[in-house]
């Protein structure tokens, strides 16, 4: 059995990089101690920021530096591609004051959320985001939604919720730029870790076979191929099609383990472990952060978490 690599619990910083994050770090001041992901906590009285997902909520939670009260429409665990909003959602929508949406087709959804806040601001955080379409059988022309996982593209995601907690409430907008600039630099050290992380995969192992199509910004930055089941989980059905080809390609590239989404029934994927010989690797975080006490409770250990179940997967007869 492979050995699990050690865990990194931070980007590594040295010189004055380390020097420049500390300064901003400090500049910044308390995280918000209010609503994250979850929505759970306190925070009355602070303008309240709506996300539609639990990873906006949290890299808008460390922009906002406690300023701001930053909720999920969703909570942890939640399939966003389809999610209906409940009528709690659409009441708490009447008192928000910005919405934050990823945009790229993903919350379908949102609209009927976005007419309950009607006097809120809003603000897309893809903007500006260099799109990769999804494939062709899912329909030309088709944006796939999940640029945050890229840390490069995160970066960002983050300038733009900048943007709008200084449009919102510009006379805290000193601390919203040295937040977003800390992050961002946590961010900028991340994608170093990660490009060194998957650099020790094998040439001829370099291929992410997952359920849904939602690493594609990763493996464009990490030089990695991919190959999935279904390419948005909005359309999860897995076609005869579809499944013959991802386990010849498994069979033909000898690709020894393949992986799921946490928000996702993993049954398709275990299928073609079993046809194929390769082992079911585990299961990523994409669409949903996990619980508190889960593996990927925030943006950044979602992404080492990713990278972590992906390397020791696809090094999986190696000695790690």
């Amino acid at each position: 059995m492979p050995s699990p690599l050690p865990h990194r619990r931070g980007p590594r910083r040295t010189g004055w990089a380390a020097a420049l994050l500390a300064l901003l770090l400090l500049g910044c001041g308390t995280p918000d101690a209010g609503p994250r992901a979850d929505g759970s906590g306190a925070g009355e009285g602070r303008p309240l920021v709506l996300t539609s997902f639990t990873v906006l909520a949290d890299m808008a939670s460390e922009v906002a530096c406690g300023q701001l009260r930053v909720e999920s429409v969703t909570r942890p665990g939640a399939e966003i591609h389809g999610y209906e909003p409940t009528p709690s959602d659409l009441r708490r929508a009447q008192d928000a004051q910005l919405v934050l949406v990823n945009g790229l087709n993903l919350e379908l959804w949102a609209q009927r959320f976005l007419d309950s806040a009607r006097d809120a601001q809003r603000a897309v955080v893809s903007e500006g985001v260099e799109v990769i379409p999804i494939s062709a059988d899912a329909g030309a022309g088709k944006p796939n939604p999940h640029a945050w996982m890229s840390p490069r593209l995160a970066r960002l995601y983050v300038a733009n919720i900048r943007d709008a907690f200084i449009r919102l409430d510009p006379a805290n907008a000193d601390t919203y730029r040295r937040c977003a600039a800390a992050y961002s630099a946590e961010l900028e050290a991340l994608d170093g870790e990660l490009r060194e992380q998957l650099a020790e995969v094998p040439e001829d192992r370099r291929l992410l076979v997952s359920c849904e199509g939602a690493m594609s910004y990763l493996a464009a930055d990490y030089g990695l191929e991919e190959a999935y089941l279904w390419p948005v989980n909005a359309e999860s059905e897995v076609t005869p099609q579809r499944m013959e080809r991802v386990i010849r390609t498994v069979r033909e590239r000898q690709v020894p383990a393949v992986f799921c989404e946490s928000t996702v029934d993993d049954r398709p994927q275990r299928r073609v472990a079993e046809e194929t010989g390769a082992r079911f690797g585990g299961v990523f975080y994409v669409d949903s952060l996990s619980e508190p006490s889960g593996p990927a409770p925030t943006y950044l250990d979602m992404l080492r978490h990713n990278a972590k179940t992906l390397v020791q997967g696809l090094r999986a007869d190696d000695q790690l």
